[in-house]
């Protein structure tokens, strides 16, 4: 049966979905037309994420009716939902860690050959031919695990496509990617647009909604607050919509006064085992005075990650070179070292690396301080709460109770428990990979405030981004690398999107 404008091809009617302590969807009804863009926008913990869930049948236990062609459905797993030509690309990714790329995109829907063998062959073609269409130098064999979060999230679309849905679902699929990878997936949804396929596209990116989106439904706090055309609307008035109030753009216009000098990096190389380029990162050198935010711009593989990595204590090889804290050597062997002398890091991967899935919020804010809360060996839970619950407040971490799950949390407020978490330990030096990622626009300006705060106390900060407004934005000073190098540091007054990019894109003769 093809559907009409009169007949949506997606209908809530009337969906509430609590959790403990929290309503997550209240009283939802939505239409999605076929063969449209439609953007769900809001807070995090506005209730996009679950809505979307539920069409996508990961969450079946909701009140209220969901109708798919008319047809009313509810989806028991993710199985029921492909079977109806329903494909999601989750935000928080869904992969399995020690399988190949091509097993991860069939996974489930592994293809036979004779004797009801899996045909490995066929599915690494075409897998191959899913991540070529995406640009992606990912190789088919290569384990999932070993993959940066850019390239994770490739596969994970890669995935999605796989299934052929004429439904898709996209929660911040350009989240953990560059903007010449965003770019290539925006080809990608135009020509699945021609095909017909109906897209329901979740994003806090305001440039990318107003480029890609026919209509806007904006969330918030659970409920349905608007659908208007995307021509009929501004980025303020959806901004507005979205958070109850408007937001002003953070005003960090005034200089910062760096202090002396605490960090200094001179020579710094981290070796790459069985890679044609032998290094990851080679010859790096700069400086972080206190009170200011260096930026590390650059594009996927750059070495960003790797560079923070290597001054935590957490790279895979011991890097080469000389770090110095406070004037003192400082090259770590482990993460533990780093934060016991003053060096705190903010994940770029938030799922994997920076929450404790198993443990509430509070625990999740407090872990790194439980030695202030504790006396002959023994936790005093009441401190450890009010020291959690002062961080939480500090950071606007929404959440009902500090004893909630953190996988209850929306990714943002996850990322302001995780921040609150380093903060307790006092660092002298704050890195922040990609911290904004997947965070809406009002919690991306109280980070941003925080940021400048800390830094007029006197905080150290080196900041990566996937976006280069930000790092514009916020930045001192940034240094540029390309494929493992530094190529250029520009200064506040002098850095353009255009300038980085010239310097992201020279690559150095290698020795």
């Amino acid at each position: 049966m093809t559907s009409s404008p009169a007949n949506p091809v997606i209908a809530f009617r009337r969906v509430i979905k609590r959790f403990p302590g929290v309503v997550a969807l209240s009283d939802v009804s939505l239409d999605i037309l076929p063969g449209e863009l439609h953007a769900i926008v809001g807070e995090n913990g506005a209730g996009k994420s679950t809505l979307m869930k539920c069409l996508a049948g990961a969450i079946a236990d909701y009140q209220g009716e969901l109708l798919v062609r008319g047809q009313p459905v509810r989806f028991r797993g993710a199985t029921d939902s492909q079977r109806a030509g329903i494909g999601m690309i989750h935000q928080e990714l869904n992969l399995v860690e020690e399988l190949s790329a091509a097993a991860n995109v069939f996974l489930g829907r592994e293809k036979l050959g004779r004797f009801g063998l899996l045909d490995d062959r066929a599915m690494e073609q075409a897998a191959g031919e899913l991540l070529r269409q995406l640009q992606c130098g990912v190789a088919p064999r290569q384990r999932v695990g070993r993959l940066r979060v850019g390239d994770q999230q490739l596969v994970e679309i890669a995935k999605a496509l796989s299934l052929a849905a004429d439904v898709l679902i996209m929660d911040e699929p350009t989240s953990a990617l560059s903007e010449a990878e965003a770019a290539r997936l925006f080809r990608v949804i135009e020509r699945l647009r021609g095909q017909g396929v109906t897209i329901l596209y979740i994003s806090h990116k305001m440039d990318e909604i107003f480029r890609l989106a026919d209509r806007i439904t904006v969330l918030r706090d659970g409920q349905l607050v608007r659908t208007i055309a995307r021509a009929e609307t501004t980025p303020r008035e959806i901004t507005h919509l979205m958070v109850g109030r408007q937001i002003e753009d953070t005003d960090l216009r005034q200089p910062r006064t760096p202090g002396d000098v605490v960090l200094q990096v001179r020579g710094l190389s981290l070796p790459w085992p069985g890679h044609a380029w032998q290094w990851r990162l080679h010859g790096i050198g700069f400086t972080l005075r206190r009170g200011e935010i260096l930026g590390l711009a650059g594009l996927m593989g750059a070495g960003r990650t790797e560079l923070l990595e290597c001054l935590f204590g957490a790279s895979p090889q011991a890097p080469q070179g000389e770090i110095l804290l406070e004037g003192r050597p400082a090259m770590f062997r482990h993460p533990a070292q780093a934060m016991r002398a003053g060096i705190a890091l903010v994940t770029e991967d938030r799922k994997r690396l920076g929450i404790f899935a198993n443990l509430d919020v509070g625990r999740n804010i407090s872990m790194c301080r439980l030695d202030e809360v504790s006396r002959f060996g023994w936790l005093s839970v009441r401190r450890e709460q009010a020291m959690a619950r002062q961080a939480a407040q500090r950071l606007g971490v929404k959440t009902p109770e500090l004893t909630a799950p953190v996988t209850s949390l929306s990714g943002g407020n996850q990322q302001k428990a995780i921040v609150g978490r380093w903060l307790l330990t006092r660092p002298k030096v704050l890195l922040l990979d990609d911290p904004t990622r997947g965070v809406d626009v009002g919690a991306k300006a109280d980070l941003y405030g925080i940021m400048d705060r800390l830094c007029r106390d006197g905080l150290g900060i080196i900041l990566t981004s996937s976006e280069l407004p930000e790092l514009l934005t916020l930045c001192d000073r940034i240094l540029v690398l390309c494929e493992g190098r530094a190529t250029g540091e520009l200064r506040r007054a002098e850095a353009t999107e255009q300038r980085i990019m010239e310097l992201a894109t020279q690559r150095l003769p290698r020795t």
